[in-house]
């Protein structure tokens, strides 16, 4: 695709990125390629971009196309509605966001207030406007005025009727708004908030009952959230995302009132311009049309181009978390013992807060003697550090002998709400919800992946403010980024479930319950040729899910062992019949490449290298391969070694990883792992200039929240969040910690009545 076949909307996106790798981008799109899948086997196409980087061209692409096709909408209704001129045809086809779309559009919308400048028209004026900026010395007012009309009825009203229509031109034209942004971004516009006074009556009204004490106690609570804005202006340059945040839910809640401040030099500036630029002659409708329409207009830019960057970059924030994520107290801790793969083998209710605490840590050692298990995961809920308190002491008694028991604590949040979901309902359809979340938690720590997609992300508490920004927009970005998460892992398909097909890139919830189907019906897959006979998986979908997915040598022999069908599926080869088709054979027989990263459509190259070093598709991680290839390419050159054989560096790069990289291999495996402790700290033992080791709980806008072990998390300002402090080769797009990642911390201070701990990055751990 040239750029001369481009439509405007992706012109004007080119001007703002490279054109070749938009171009690119744009083309891999309409071909319906997904982001994991460019971003692993288009690496070239996409100049190397990582996927938040291809997202943010994806994202700016879909809102310009979003706004042609809501530009194309509006003049479409105009036109039937019969109030379609060509000037506005040109002024709406001109806007360059949805907030300049609205602002020219909302005078003709259905049900909208007439605007004085319609009226002025309806009454025949629009003509007379014409007049006064083509020649003006030969308009005389007087000879529109018909005394029995109303706003016509004197020569002042015919010349406020003409100002409004010349304020309402001056405001749609897109030089003019042009000019005066351009005024606005070198001058200091600054956003305002004060209390409200809705606000101010509701704290000094008296209440009566104690039941109305107790609901004006918490709108004071509530109210003194806020008091950071009561008395607040920044410029709108220097405002940080959060403080846009918090600002608009004060307003929501109506505690706060906020304005935008355009400088009176900004209107003197526009008048001149104006004035200047039609000879002087409508001072008042110029003056009319900057305080009635383009200082509303101005306004609402501000307020909506504050509020997107702050949304862009709280979705941003949590996108960023989620990627880092993957490595009842009166009534009982509910537990839940796990095997190594995570299979139930036992789940009960333990009393451990009161007088039967001896007996319960009987059954406790009874229970893990039986099942041999060393590892206990608390939840960092309710009683979890009197839970703590409960394991350390048996442990640092040694009353598990001779298990060397240990313990972590990991996040639960999410899991109540997953625990009454139909997902869960399905997979464990007789069990308790408390007992279900207690699965949920201790299978989080054996593969953080395969269970935490199965939970909405925006309930797994690693956000900031994502309930005030636009709920679609986080969910498309945080679908996205699950997907980049699960197909970067990649899927075991015949042993994951189908919740966790469902978010490998060119899968969707159709295509993972066919699999799923299929594989009931006719035994695991032997490779991954075979998915194309799953119903619904057509060329495009196969081609963007196949690299992603792996059919491990290991578990499809242990299928075999348990399978006494299995030999019929090996003999036969299966057929799909489809509709118009005569049917499509596929083989069965099993291909050791199909375990690897390598995409099936660069076998063949992957193939001819094998021979290159003298080697065999068998041999994929085994000593002897990797010694060869690295012998290979100490010899000669990647870029020689692509040459001969004429494909790229970078797909020659992914062949050699999928054939160096033992069987079984695990991009995570060396992800920080749950830090399993044999004691506890409490608050009171913090001291201001004491060094800790932790783990990041929580990433926001301004700072992290970290786990020390004392029941709070302190906080690192993102002040003390600096390049030096971070690892050298670890590549960041922003200084942001993520979840889960070890830190070294100095305590900075601790407020204990407000349970607050004041914390210093001092490095990041490996």
């Amino acid at each position: 695709m040239c750029l001369s076949d481009l439509d405007p909307v992706t012109l004007f996106l080119l001007a703002q990125h490279e054109r070749w790798v938009c171009v690119n981008i744009i083309t891999l799109l309409r071909e319906e390629n997904t982001v994991p899948f460019m971003v692993r086997y288009r690496k070239e196409m996409i100049n190397y971009m990582d996927a938040d980087a291809v997202r943010d061209v994806l994202l700016i692409y879909e809102d310009l196309r979003s706004l042609a096709k809501k530009t194309q909408s509006v003049i479409q209704t105009l036109k039937k509605d019969g109030v379609l001129t060509v000037e506005l045809e040109t002024n709406l086809r001109n806007c360059r966001s949805a907030d300049e779309l609205d602002h020219v559009y909302s005078p003709y919308k259905k049900g909208s207030k007439l605007t004085k400048a319609r009226r002025a028209k309806a009454l025949g004026l629009e003509e007379a406007a014409g007049i006064l900026m083509e020649a003006p010395h030969t308009l005389d007012l007087r000879t529109w005025v018909k005394p029995d009309t109303e706003g016509l009825s004197t020569v002042e009203e015919v010349a406020t009727g003409i100002e409004h229509i010349l304020a309402d031109m001056i405001s749609k034209d897109p030089e003019t708004l042009t000019f005066v942004k351009t005024l606005c971004e070198n001058s200091y516009v600054t956003i305002q908030s004060a209390v409200s006074k809705s606000a101010v009556k509701g704290q000094e009204k008296p209440t009566q009952s104690d039941k109305n004490q107790g609901a004006k106690q918490s709108k004071n609570n509530d109210i003194d959230k806020f008091s950071l804005y009561f008395d607040f202006t920044c410029n709108v340059q220097r405002i940080q995302p959060h403080q846009t945040l918090a600002i608009n839910r004060g307003e929501s809640l109506k505690i706060l009132t906020v304005k935008v401040n355009i400088p009176d030099r900004v209107k003197s500036d526009f008048t001149r311009w104006c004035i200047n630029k039609l000879l002087a002659m409508i001072k008042n409708a110029i003056e009319d049309s900057f305080k009635r329409l383009i200082l509303p207009f101005l306004t609402r830019g501000y307020r909506t181009k504050l509020t997107n960057t702050a949304e862009k970059e709280s979705i941003a924030m949590f996108v960023r978390n989620l990627r880092q994520l993957d490595p009842g107290y009166k009534h009982g801790c509910k537990l839940a013992i796990l095997s190594p793969t995570s299979q139930i083998l036992h789940t009960d209710v333990v009393y451990l807060h009161n007088s039967g605490r001896q007996r319960e840590a009987e059954k406790l050692r009874h229970l893990l003697h039986k099942y041999g298990c060393s590892r206990v995961v608390i939840g960092n809920g309710t009683a979890c550090r009197e839970t703590e308190s409960f394991f350390s002491d048996l442990i640092s008694r040694h009353y598990f002998h001779p298990l060397e028991v240990t313990y972590c604590i990991t996040n639960e949040a999410g899991a109540s709400i997953y625990s009454v979901s139909p997902e869960a309902v399905k997979e464990m359809p007789d069990m308790d919800p408390n007992l279900r979340s207690a699965v949920s938690i201790g299978r989080r720590v054996q593969d953080p992946l395969a269970e935490l997609v199965k939970i909405d992300p925006k309930h797994i508490g690693i956000g900031t403010y994502q309930h005030d920004v636009s709920a679609s927009a986080l969910k498309a970005a945080l679908d996205g980024v699950v997907q980049e998460c699960v197909s970067f892992v990649g899927v075991d398909i015949n042993i994951c479930s189908e919740m966790l097909m469902r978010h490998v890139a060119g899968l969707n919830a159709g295509r993972a319950r066919s699999i799923a189907e299929w594989r009931e019906q006719n035994g695991p897959f032997t490779n991954r040729e075979q998915l194309k006979l799953v119903k619904g998986m057509g060329p495009k979908s196969y081609q963007q899910c196949a690299g992603f997915i792996r059919i491990n040598p290991q578990t499809f022999n242990r299928y075999i062992l348990r399978s006494i069908h299995w030999s019929t599926v090996l003999a036969k080869p299966a057929v799909k019949k489809g509709k118009g088709k005569t049917g499509v054979s596929v083989s069965a027989s099993v291909n050791p490449l199909d375990q690897t990263c390598i995409h099936p459509e660069s076998y063949h190259v992957a193939q001819r290298f094998l021979s290159l070093v003298g080697g065999s598709a068998d041999q994929i991680g085994t000593p002897r391969l990797v010694e060869c290839v690295q012998n290979m390419v100490k010899k000669s050159s990647i870029e020689e070694l692509a040459r001969t054989m004429d494909t790229t560096n970078e797909t020659l790069k992914l062949i050699i990883d999928g054939l160096t990289q033992p069987p079984g291999f695990d991009i995570r495996q060396n992800f920080g792992q749950a830090d399993f402790k044999q004691g506890i700290v409490s608050m009171s033992d913090l001291r201001v200039g004491d060094v800790l080791t932790g783990r990041v709980d929580n990433t926001a806008l301004f700072g992290a929240f970290v786990d020390i072990g004392v029941g709070r998390a302190g906080l690192i300002h993102k002040s003390s969040i600096t390049l030096d402090k971070l690892p050298p080769t670890q590549r960041r797009r922003s200084l942001v910690l993520g979840p889960g990642e070890r830190v070294e911390v100095r305590v900075l201070n601790v407020d204990a009545q407000r349970g607050r701990i004041g914390l210093d990055l001092i490095r990041v751990l490996h």
